[in-house]
């Protein structure tokens, strides 16, 4: 359980600090990363609790090192983060229910899932809590509307991320069948 436990999180890490590396906009592992804990994590407070946190490690790192001149200050937290995070959890709620069996045809179901989740909250995050759009429909539909060119970049990141993390899983798990759990030991 130990070693599993350790391969889940050190894929989380991992996919979380590819978001230092040069990258599209909106192309990231954030639901993959929300998918793959929410699908592997033996308890669901680890499904939860691993990829935000590895999250946060790499905003802290985003935040500060490679976007810290447009911070007056250690930024612990980014515009917007309460939304970014929201998304991120509803995300992982959704695929603890659709992801009950890995097949291939649940896994797109549930990226596809995940982009359209992250693209509703976050572009609500940027019209709510910012002050470009009007506090109003057509300010929120006007913000909807500029999220739509990134929205391929995010549906092709959540794509890539969940193949990846889920084949590289799987791929171990043929080596190391002690990842495998009875589907009995998923839930708690």
């Amino acid at each position: 359980m130990a070693f599993r436990f350790g391969v889940v999180t050190i894929l989380i890490l991992l996919a979380a600090l590819s978001r230092l590396i040069p990258h599209p906009a909106n192309f990231a592992p954030i639901g993959g990363m929300a998918l793959f804990g929410a699908a592997y994590s033996s308890r669901r407070v680890w499904a939860f609790a691993i990829p935000v946190v590895s999250m946060w490690i790499s905003d802290l790192i985003l935040n500060n090192v490679v976007y810290g001149a447009y911070f007056d200050r250690f930024a612990w937290f980014y515009d917007g983060a309460w939304f970014t995070y929201s998304a991120f959890i509803l995300i992982a709620l959704m695929g603890i229910f659709t992801l009950r069996k890995i097949k291939v045809p649940n896994l797109v179901f549930s990226a596809l899932g995940a982009s359209v989740i992250f693209f509703l909250v976050s572009n609500f995050g940027v019209w709510f809590s910012g002050t470009m759009y009007p506090k109003d429909f057509s300010g929120l539909m006007a913000c909807y509307t500029a999220g739509i060119p990134f929205f391929k970049n995010t549906v092709m990141g959540d794509l890539f991320y969940t193949a990846l993390l889920f084949g590289a899983f799987e791929l171990s798990a043929l080596r190391f069948p002690v990842l495998k759990l009875k589907p009995a030991d998923n839930i708690e």
